[in-house]
């Protein structure tokens, strides 16, 4: 289920990229990356209400270490940038770029064990796979 869900995911991000690019081109960045946040978090808390009956959990969240609720503003980045970057480069390039980011952080965060990961070695075909997908990347950028 992880495993379709992630795909899902990859999915509906390049999506993202293409409609928030749209969106930010007709109502500004700032605007489209504002009305984007404030649905997310209706829609968060409607679906968390359904599910648990119960907003409880949700105040549970200020009682976290202040580091874990930095999750929120990172997604923040991400919808800021690709708002932005969208139109100026391109969708595939946006994505390619977020990604080949995400999964060279990704490994880092494997290997040091960081936010309370799990450590998990960084072997040489990790490495080839994010340094040929940092590559197409750079590649998706030429028009």
């Amino acid at each position: 289920m992880a495993t379709v869900l992630a795909v899902g995911a990859g999915l509906a991000g390049s999506v993202q990229v293409a409609l928030m690019s749209r969106l930010g081109e007709r109502i500004g960045v700032l605007e489209a990356l504002a009305f984007s946040a404030a649905l997310t978090a209706v829609l968060a808390v409607a679906i968390l209400a359904i599910a648990h009956h119960s907003l409880t959990g949700f105040a549970h969240a200020v009682h976290q270490p202040w580091w874990m609720l930095l999750g929120g503003v990172m997604g923040l980045i991400i919808v800021f940038t690709i708002t932005y970057a969208g139109p100026r480069i391109g969708v595939a390039a946006t994505v390619g770029i977020l990604i080949a980011g995400q999964l060279a952080m990704g490994a880092a965060i494997d290997r040091w064990g960081l936010f309370g990961s799990e450590r998990i070695a960084l072997h040489w075909p990790r490495l080839l796979g994010i340094g040929l997908l940092a590559a197409g990347a750079a590649l998706s950028l030429r028009k």
